[in-house]
Order: structure tokens, then C-alpha cells, then sequence
């Protein structure tokens, strides 16, 4: 009897410790997470939104086993206020959530969801609000993905069509991105993406972007190169240039430093 209960209690520990390994390797159910940037200037899709200065940027992130997410994300801006001196808007806030998994083997992954760009300030009558709402869906293959935003409010980033009073609802942005691990932190990306505004052809272009990133241990330094056809300062239809005559739509190098928590 006795080397029963011997042979019960080992069989008995063995489970526990199963049991318990079992339970560190499952992952967890609610998951948090925080990153903040610090960048040489904020480029969204190849245009500039910071006016050549620095940009500090950060978010929160919630995902849940299932796949489900939700987010806010923030960074200060120049280019409303810089278009226009009677608009007083120094800040970008997107919020954002949906779902995401993997499927055949983990080798393949889709995301959908609803973003929505918000710009808080003060703005003068009948000024079109440059706050916008996007859906989105991605579809991705190891260390390449696909997406599509698609416009669902009634302007994007605030543009009219091109007779000044048309809404731009269902514009688009397709973009295909590339993101390689070259190993011991190093990392190489490229990308291009088309933004094509309803009603406006002068404020569709296409965007590039080439660079590398490199895990320091305590954050990952970026470095890359935008530039875009985008009709910008100079051009007949100057679409992308602010009231001080610079470029928004120029090839630029920019350098960022990211720590996530």
C-alpha cells in the first residue's frame, strides 16, 4: 500500500506540474500593452503631418485571446494649423478596434476593423473638419501583407472634390507592406500604397517607402525613406502645400526610436 500511495502522489505531482506548464504556456486571455515614439517628423502616407519637426507619439492596445482588439493612439500635428492660421489643431487621436487571426498552419493572417481619425480644436464656420472614419481589412502571408481602407464618413482628411463641394466618401488607401527579420534584431520593410480621394483625381498619388529597423534591447531605432507623386508645392494643382510654401509631399528620411511596454 505504501508504494501505491508513493506511486499515487508522483503520478499525482506530475499532473500538477503538467497541469501548471500547461497553464504558462497557454496565452493569456487580456493583454495590454503600451509604445511610445519619439520621430524626426510624423509622415503618413508619404505626407508629412508635422511640417519637417519632431513628433511624440503613444497608444494603448487591449487584445483578447479570441482575436478581438481595441486601441487609442495619439501624436501632435502641425498641417491643420499650418494650412490655415484661423484653425487651432496641434493634435491627432485615432481610436480603433476589430479582429484579427491566424489560419493555415499561422503561416497566413487577416485583420479587419473601424478606425477613426480624430482632430480636436477650433475651427471657423463652415470649415470641413478634417475628422474621418475608416474601415479596414488586411490580409497578410509571413512577412508580407495587403490592406484596404475604405472611407465610410463623409470627407477624408477633410478634402471636398475638386469643385469645392463634393464629399469624398469612398476613398480608398490600398496598401502592400513588407516586413523582413534579418535576425540579431535586425529588420528590413518596404512599402507603397495608393490613396485615391472620390472626386478629387489632383489629391489621388502614390506613395513608397524603403528602411530598416534595428532592436537595441531597450527600444528599436527606425530609419527610412518616404516619397510620393503627390501633387505638392510647385506643381500646377500644388494639392499638398501648406501657407508657408513648403513641401508636403517630398521624399524625406526619417528617423524614429520606439519602446513598447
Amino acid at each position: 500500500m505504501r508504494k501505491t500511495l508513493i506511486a499515487t502522489a508522483v503520478l499525482a505531482a506530475l499532473a500538477a506540474s503538467s497541469t501548471v506548464m500547461a497553464e504558462e504556456a497557454a496565452p493569456a486571455e487580456h493583454t495590454f500593452t503600451a509604445n511610445v515614439t519619439l520621430a524626426s517628423e510624423y509622415i503618413y502616407r508619404g505626407i508629412g503631418q508635422t511640417n519637417r519637426k519632431p513628433a511624440l507619439q503613444g497608444g494603448f492596445d487591449y487584445s483578447h485571446a479570441s482575436g478581438l482588439y481595441a486601441g487609442v493612439w495619439g501624436s501632435n500635428v502641425s498641417w491643420l494649423s499650418d494650412g490655415r492660421s484661423d484653425v487651432s489643431s496641434s493634435l491627432e487621436i485615432d481610436l480603433y478596434g476589430g479582429y484579427k487571426n491566424t489560419f493555415a498552419g499561422g503561416d497566413w493572417n487577416y485583420d479587419v476593423g473601424v478606425l477613426r481619425y480624430n482632430y480636436p480644436g477650433t475651427y471657423p464656420d463652415g470649415y470641413t473638419k478634417a475628422d474621418t472614419t475608416e474601415l479596414y481589412g488586411a490580409i497578410g502571408w509571413k512577412w508580407l501583407t495587403l490592406k484596404y481602407s475604405h472611407v465610410v464618413s463623409s470627407h477624408i482628411f477633410g478634402f471636398t472634390g475638386s469643385n469645392g463641394t463634393d464629399n469624398t466618401r469612398g476613398s480608398g488607401y490600398l496598401e502592400l507592406n513588407a516586413a523582413y527579420d534579418l535576425g540579431d534584431g535586425w529588420g528590413v520593410l518596404g512599402h507603397v500604397g495608393h490613396q485615391k480621394i472620390k472626386n478629387n483625381d489632383d489629391a489621388s498619388y502614390t506613395d513608397y517607402k524603403v528602411g530598416v529597423t534595428k532592436d537595441v534591447g531597450f527600444g528599436t531605432v527606425g530609419l527610412s525613406y518616404w516619397t510620393t507623386n503627390a501633387k505638392a508645392c510647385g506643381d500646377s494643382t500644388p494639392v499638398y502645400c501648406n501657407a508657408f510654401n513648403k513641401d508636403l509631399g517630398e521624399g524625406r528620411a526619417l528617423l524614429s526610436f520606439t519602446k513598447t511596454f
